[in-house]
C-alpha cells in the first residue's frame, strides 16, 4: 500500500496531507513525479526545434539563441513556479484543482452556480465552508453585478467551458508531440529509416499507454516515477556537461535584456516564433488539475527541488551546444547527447515521453468526470481505480477516444512542428482562462483588494495574450486543430447543459401536488399496492410530471413511496453521513417520503447493491425520531431541509412535535412496521424514459440543438438505470415526451 492510501486509510484527506511528517511527504513528491510532471519535463524534446520552425534563422552572434533561452527561462520562472507553484495552487478546492475547481470556489461564495436543486441545506456542509474574512466592498459589488446580470452569469460558465475543451484538446495534442518527438530521434543514428516506420513506432507507443489507464493512477505512479526520475536526472546531467563544454558565456542569458535585444533583431519573425517558447511551460496546467491525486505540499516540493532547476539546466545545456553547432536546430537535442551515452538517453527519453503524457490523460479523465457532474457532459462509465484514494479514475469511453484522436493527429500530420503550433494555442487558452478565474478568487473568495486581482491580471495575463497572439498566427500550420476540437467538445457541454436545464425547467413548470393526486384518487380508482415504489427524479421539491403521468395510465401505486432524486452540489466531495436527506411528503397517513442522494463533482455517482438497506434504515430513524429532535439531522436525514420543503411545498406535511408522546410512539412504531413489511414485499425503481422536444414555436437553433444534437447525445450516452445501478428485474421505466 502506498503512503497515499495510508493516509486515506487513516481518515486524512488530501487537504491535511500538509500536516502528515516530511517523510511521507517526500515520498509523496517522488510518487507525484510520474503523474503530474512528466508532460512538463519532457518539454526539452520539442521546444528549440518548434521555436526555429519558421522563418528565423541563426546569426553568428548568437543573439537569437540568447534571446530564445531567455525568454524560456523567464516564461518557465514567472508562469510556472510564480503563477502556479506560490499563487494558483493556493487556490484549492478542499484539496482539489483544476478549473472546474476554480469555477466551484466562485459559485459557492458568489452563489454564480446554475446548477438546478441548490438548497440552502447544502451549504452547511462540511466542505462547503465559505467563512472568512468580511466582505469588502469590491467583492460585494462583484457578487451583487452577478446576481443582477444572470447573462454574465452563463457568460461565465461559457468562458469555463472553453478553458476546460481547450485542456481535453491537450489530452490529445500532448501523447501525440511527446512520442513521436522522442522516438524520431532514432533516425540521427538510421538514417535511412523511412518516416513511416517512425509514425507506426509511435502509435504502437501511444496504444500501449492508454491501454495500460486502466490500472489506476497509484499503480501507474509507481511504474512511472523511476522513469521520469531518471530522465531529468539525465537531462540536467548533460545540460551540465554542454554548458562547460561548449559555452560558459551561456549564464549570460538569464538576463531579461537579451529578450529586448531578440525582438528587436528580429521584429516579427522573433514574435511569432515564441509560439514554440510557450511549449517549455506545457503541463503546468495539468500538474494544477492533477493536485487531488496528492499534496499541494508534495507536488511543491518536487517541483522546486527536482523538476525547476532539471529543466532550467537542460535548456541553458541546449543551448550552450546550440551557439556551437546551429546547423543542427532542427535535432538540437539528441545531437547535444553525448555519443557514449545516446542509447541510454534515448532509451529513457522515449519511455519518458510516454509517461509525459500520464499527466494530462488523467487531467482529462478529471476533468470529464467533473463536467458529468456539473450536467455539461453525456453521461459515461466513470470507475474508481482505488477505493480509497479520491480523484483517481478511468473513463472507458473518453480514453479510447483520445487514444483514436492521437492516432488521427500523428498519422495526419507526422511533423512535431505542426503539432507544437497547435500545442501552444491550447496550453496558453487554458492558461489565460485560469488566469482569468484566479482574478475573481482573489476578490470574491480570498478578500484581497481589487488592485491586487488587478495586478496579477495586468502581469500574467498579458504574459499569455502576448503568448496566445504569436500561436493565432500559427493557425493555418497545424493551429487549427485544437480550435477544432474545442469547438466540437464546447458544442457538445454546452448543447448537452442547455438540454438539461430545460428538461430541469418543465419538470419544475409541470410539477404536480400531491393534494390533487389523493384527491383524484377515488374517482381514478387509485389502490396501493404491497412494497416499496422508489421514484427518481430531478426535482427536490413537489412532484415530478412523470409520476402524474404514471398513476393517471395505472392508478396503483406502492404502500411505501419514496421520491429519491440524485443531484451535485459544488463541493469536491461529500462523506456518507452528510449524503441523504431525508424528508416526509404529504400527511403521515400518505407513506411518501423524499429522499435526496447528494454528491460532490469528485465523487462517484453510483450507489452499490446495499442502497435499499441504507434507504430504508434511513427512513425508519427518520420516522423514529422525527418528533425527538425535529432539530437535528439523523444519518443524513436533515429536518431543516423537511422545514424547508414545507416552506417551498404546501403539499409537504410536517407532524407538530407537541402532540401526546404516547401516541406518536406508538404511531412510529407502527409505520415503521408497516415499512419493513414494505421492504420484504420488494422493492421497484421507477425512473423516467423521456424524450425532450422542441415547441414548434422554438427558434431554429432550439430545434437544431434539442431534437437532433442533444437527442443524439442522449441516444448514445449511458441510460440512467446504468449510472445508478438499478437492478433489471427490478426496474420501471415510464415514457413521457418533454415539450421544452
Amino acid at each position: 500500500m502506498n503512503p497515499s492510501e495510508e493516509l486515506m486509510e487513516q481518515g486524512i484527506s488530501p487537504r491535511s496531507m500538509q500536516k502528515v511528517s516530511y517523510t511521507t511527504v517526500l515520498t509523496l513528491a517522488y510518487q507525484s513525479l510520474g503523474v503530474v510532471y512528466g508532460d512538463l519535463s519532457t518539454s526539452p524534446l520539442y521546444v528549440y526545434k518548434t521555436t526555429f520552425s519558421g522563418k528565423l534563422s541563426l546569426q553568428e552572434d548568437d543573439e537569437e539563441i540568447f534571446g530564445v533561452l531567455s525568454f524560456i527561462f523567464w516564461t518557465f520562472t514567472l508562469i510556472a513556479l510564480c503563477k502556479y507553484v506560490f499563487i494558483v495552487m493556493l487556490a484549492d478546492d478542499n484539496g482539489e484543482g483544476g478549473t472546474f475547481a476554480l469555477y466551484s470556489l466562485l459559485c459557492r461564495h458568489a452563489r454564480l452556480s446554475i446548477l438546478p436543486n441548490q438548497e440552502i441545506t447544502d451549504e452547511k456542509l462540511s466542505e462547503y465552508v465559505t467563512e472568512g474574512t468580511t466582505d469588502t466592498w469590491q467583492s460585494s459589488a462583484l457578487k451583487l453585478f452577478f446576481n443582477k446580470h444572470p447573462g454574465f452569469r452563463k457568460g461565465l460558465l461559457v468562458f469555463v467551458l472553453f478553458g476546460t475543451c481547450m485542456a481535453i484538446g491537450d489530452g490529445v495534442l500532448t501523447p501525440a508531440i511527446s512520442v513521436l518527438s522522442a522516438v524520431s530521434g532514432i533516425k540521427l543514428k538510421f538514417t535511412e529509416l523511412h518516416d513511416n516506420y517512425v509514425v507506426i513506432i509511435s502509435c504502437v507507443l501511444l496504444v500501449g499507454l492508454f491501454s495500460l489507464q486502466h490500472h489506476g493512477t497509484h499503480r501507474v505512479a509507481f511504474m512511472f516515477a523511476p522513469i521520469v526520475t531518471a530522465w531529468l536526472l539525465c537531462i540536467s546531467g548533460i545540460g551540465i556537461y554542454n554548458i562547460f563544454h561548449w559555452n560558459r558565456r551561456i549564464f549570460h542569458a538569464l538576463s531579461p535584456v537579451y529578450m529586448l535585444k531578440f525582438l528587436r533583431s528580429t521584429g516579427v519573425e522573433g514574435w511569432v516564433s515564441l509560439a514554440g517558447v510557450v511549449l517549455s511551460i506545457t503541463g503546468v496546467e495539468a500538474m494544477f488539475a492533477n493536485l487531488g491525486h496528492f499534496s499541494s505540499l508534495s507536488i511543491k516540493m518536487a517541483f522546486t527541488l527536482l523538476v525547476y532547476p532539471s529543466l532550467v539546466i537542460s535548456y541553458m545545456g541546449e543551448a550552450a551546444f546550440l551557439s556551437k553547432h546551429h546547423e543542427d536546430i532542427q535535432r538540437s537535442f539528441y545531437k547535444a547527447i553525448p555519443e557514449a551515452v545516446f542509447w541510454p538517453v534515448f532509451i529513457i527519453a522515449t519511455f519518458a515521453s510516454v509517461v509525459g503524457s500520464q499527466a494530462v490523460i488523467s487531467a482529462t479523465f478529471s476533468i470529464i468526470s467533473q463536467c458529468c457532474a456539473l450536467k455539461c457532459f453525456p453521461r459515461v462509465k466513470i470507475v474508481h481505480t482505488s477505493s480509497k484514494i479520491y480523484g483517481q479514475i478511468y473513463i472507458p469511453e473518453v480514453n479510447w477516444m483520445l487514444m483514436c484522436l492521437c492516432l488521427a493527429v500523428t498519422i495526419g500530420l507526422r511533423d512535431t512542428n505542426m503539432m507544437g503550433h497547435a500545442y501552444g494555442l491550447a496550453v496558453t487558452a487554458v492558461m489565460f482562462v485560469t488566469t482569468c478565474l484566479m482574478a475573481l478568487v482573489m476578490i470574491i473568495v480570498w478578500k484581497k483588494r481589487i488592485l491586487n486581482a488587478v495586478a496579477f491580471l495586468m502581469l500574467f495575463g498579458s504574459i499569455e495574450l502576448i503568448y496566445i497572439a504569436a500561436s493565432i498566427s500559427k493557425i493555418p500550420e497545424g493551429g487549427w486543430i485544437p480550435v477544432v476540437l474545442s469547438l466540437i467538445f464546447m458544442g457538445v457541454t454546452y448543447i448537452w447543459n442547455y438540454g438539461t436545464m430545460m428538461k430541469h425547467q418543465f419538470d419544475v413548470e409541470n410539477k404536480v401536488s400531491i393534494n390533487r393526486i389523493v384527491c383524484l384518487g377515488p374517482s381514478l380508482g387509485m389502490v396501493r399496492v404491497p412494497g416499496i415504489g422508489l421514484v427518481y427524479t430531478n426535482l427536490v421539491t413537489g412532484i415530478p410530471p412523470v409520476f402524474g403521468h404514471f398513476v393517471t395510465n395505472l392508478p396503483a401505486f406502492h404502500k411505501v413511496l419514496i421520491f429519491v432524486s440524485v443531484k451535485s452540489v459544488q463541493v469536491p466531495h461529500i462523506s456518507g453521513k452528510e449524503r441523504l436527506l431525508i424528508s416526509r411528503v404529504g400527511p403521515k397517513e400518505c407513506g411518501m417520503f423524499r429522499c435526496i442522494v447528494r454528491y460532490g463533482y469528485k465523487d462517484l455517482q453510483q450507489e452499490t447493491c446495499n442502497f435499499e438497506n441504507i434507504l430504508v434504515s434511513s427512513i425508519l430513524q427518520f420516522v423514529e425520531t422525527e418528533e425527538e429532535c425535529p432539530l437535528e439531522p439523523v444519518t443524513g436525514c436533515s429536518r431543516e431541509f423537511a422545514d424547508a420543503e414545507a416552506r417551498h411545498a404546501p403539499d409537504h406535511t410536517l407532524v407538530d412535535s407537541n402532540d401526546e408522546e404516547n401516541m406518536e410512539t406508538s404511531l412510529s412504531k407502527d409505520e415503521s412496521l408497516r415499512i419493513l413489511e414494505a421492504k420484504e414485499s420488494g422493492v421497484t425503481y421507477i425512473l423516467g424514459h423521456s424524450h425532450a422536444k422542441a415547441k414548434k414555436s422554438s427558434s431554429f437553433f432550439k430545434k437544431v440543438a434539442i431534437d437532433i444534437v442533444y437527442a443524439f447525445l442522449r441516444k448514445n450516452c449511458r441510460e440512467p438505470d446504468v449510472v445508478l445501478n438499478v437492478p433489471h428485474t427490478s426496474l420501471l421505466e415510464v415514457g413521457m415526451i418533454y415539450y421544452v
